[in-house]
């Protein structure tokens, strides 16, 4: 039998997806300057608004996430409007440039995944035949998450956002933050860290450049 009530929720998510993609794109396209004066951009900072509601339900991280592939979200201020690129075609291209650099480490889909147990909030990511513990704690309403890893890591420690998805969960960090764990993912796994060092190149002029996972259960 049908659940009703999930049907319904997913075909509310995808929509409110087309209208954010939509919003971001009247948004860049200079809406504020078409329509003109404040009125303008207060309509295209609405708009700008909208797009970056998309990810915004709390996630309880507990249990097994598979590694879908690169999550990134980054703003930029054109005609004095602020908007949010997460989950556009700027945000997308740059995540396919990003999971090529990564598949070259042996980061993708279906070589890595997360473990969380909430009983002692422990972690584990596995990446191939890695295993990489460390411990989380989630904060500020279930929408930020900090990583620490252990020895194996050199006690990294990377606090990030943590938002829903319509398929479960991102994680973003700065990119300094998720350059270093990725580096050393790298050297862990016997690969040169220059094969991923053009990731934090790729949003270039942009603002408010953060990188991380896309998780699904």
């Amino acid at each position: 039998m049908i659940n009703n009530s999930n049907t319904m929720k997913r075909l509310i998510s995808i929509v409110a997806l087309c209208v954010a993609v939509s919003a971001t794109s009247w948004a860049q396209s200079g809406l504020g300057d078409l329509l003109g004066g404040k009125a303008g951009n207060t309509i295209g900072n609405v708009l700008s608004s909208i797009a970056g509601t998309v990810y915004t339900q709390p996630v309880t991280l507990d249990g097994n996430y598979n590694y879908n592939g690169v999550a990134v979200s980054a703003t930029s201020t054109e005609g004095g409007i602020l908007t949010n690129l997460a989950g556009t075609a700027v945000t997308s291209g740059i995540e396919t440039k990003a999971d090529e650099y990564l598949s070259k480490v042996g980061v993708r889909p279906g070589a890595m995944k997360f473990t969380f147990n909430a009983a002692d909030n422990s972690f584990t990511v596995q990446v191939g035949s890695l295993s990489i513990p460390g411990t989380y704690k989630v904060g500020s309403g279930e929408r930020t998450v900090n990583l620490t890893f252990g020895k194996s890591m050199q006690f990294l420690s990377m606090t990030g956002t943590l938002e829903s998805s319509l398929s479960g969960a991102r994680m973003l960090f700065t990119a300094d933050k998720a350059m270093a764990f990725i580096k050393k993912l790298a050297s862990m796994a016997g690969q040169s860290s220059s094969e991923v060092s053009g990731i934090a190149k790729l949003a270039e002029g942009y603002d408010n450049y953060r990188i991380g996972f896309k998780l699904s259960k």
